[in-house]
């Protein structure tokens, strides 16, 4: 069967995929988004479709229909989409690209007869350069039929499915939470003391880029406790002192980001754990 696809929301994931897609001999249909302006944009964008303002029976002329939507909206576009034709969904594959959320926010047009599913690329999304797709992750789940085009569109986009569980969804997108956003705001703490001790903003981001760039090239390469260094690391509890004294009039929440992520790296990567802990928990508390 040709290989042909509905957007509806058609932003930064929704363009990204579609034109990979596109680049790849796919048939774009519809592209839906919230005005006629944003779809008329993510049609150049895509490079194909037709550009619509609102769900329409044109959205049907597909095979597959993508909703990459804001997850809040995904059950409103699904019971709005299954009040259109309701005859012609039997079936239809709908895939939603939520991480956290299952196929059963798309209930009402699996009642019609439209084989549902979930598929979640495990990649960060910008709206300022083309981000890769080759290699990532993408989370499937959903009826045996929605998983079979699921994972089509991964491989036509050399993407790696994986089928995950629906209870296990919402725990992957926790931990994709804590490798991209949270990140971010960790730089960000990084950053700001940086500029505190003298640092001009750009200074501090030439001064942090390479450190993380080897830290997850050593990752990457070695594993996580060969790439895992500092004070922690060597038994330096008196360094960790220093730097709690040093933080002592940081933002509340800064500070117990430090004392956080000290126990949890503890935790997670000491040889000794407990006897870490032990000596963490005295030094944070005196400082």
């Amino acid at each position: 069967m040709p290989a042909t696809i509905s957007i509806v929301g058609a932003g930064r994931l929704g363009r990204t995929l579609a034109r990979r897609l596109r680049e790849r001999d796919w048939k774009i249909a519809a592209v839906v988004t919230r005005s006629a302006a944003s779809a008329r944009s993510a049609v150049r964008a895509i490079g194909a479709g037709h550009p619509q303002a609102r769900v329409s029976s044109r959205v049907l002329h597909a095979n597959i229909i993508l909703i990459s939507t804001p997850d809040a909206a995904i059950p409103e576009v699904a019971s709005s989409l299954a009040r259109i034709s309701p005859d012609e969904w039997r079936g239809k594959v709908v895939l939603h690209t939520s991480g956290a959320l299952d196929q059963s926010e798309l209930a009402p047009l699996a009642r019609l007869g439209a084989f549902t599913g979930a598929m979640h690329p495990l990649q960060t999304f910008s709206a300022r350069v083309a981000v890769p797709l080759e290699g990532v992750v993408f989370a499937i789940e959903g009826h045996l039929r929605a998983q079979r085009a699921a994972r089509r569109i991964a491989r036509a986009v050399s993407a790696v499915p994986v089928t995950l569980r629906a209870h296990a969804r919402p725990a992957y997108h926790a931990a994709g939470t804590f490798a991209s956003p949270y990140l971010l705001a960790l730089i960000e703490c990084a950053t700001c003391i940086l500029m505190r001790s003298g640092f001009s903003r750009r200074r501090a981001k030439i001064a942090l880029v390479p450190l993380i760039r080897q830290t997850l090239a050593n990752f990457e390469r070695f594993g996580v406790r060969e790439a895992w260094t500092g004070a922690i690391a060597r038994g330096d509890f008196a360094t960790v002192a220093r730097h709690v004294r040093a933080l002592a009039d940081s933002p509340r929440e800064l500070q117990d980001a430090y004392a956080a992520l000290a126990r949890l790296s503890a935790r997670l990567l000491a040889a000794h754990p407990e006897k870490t802990l032990h000596e963490l928990d005295r030094v944070l508390r005196n400082g």
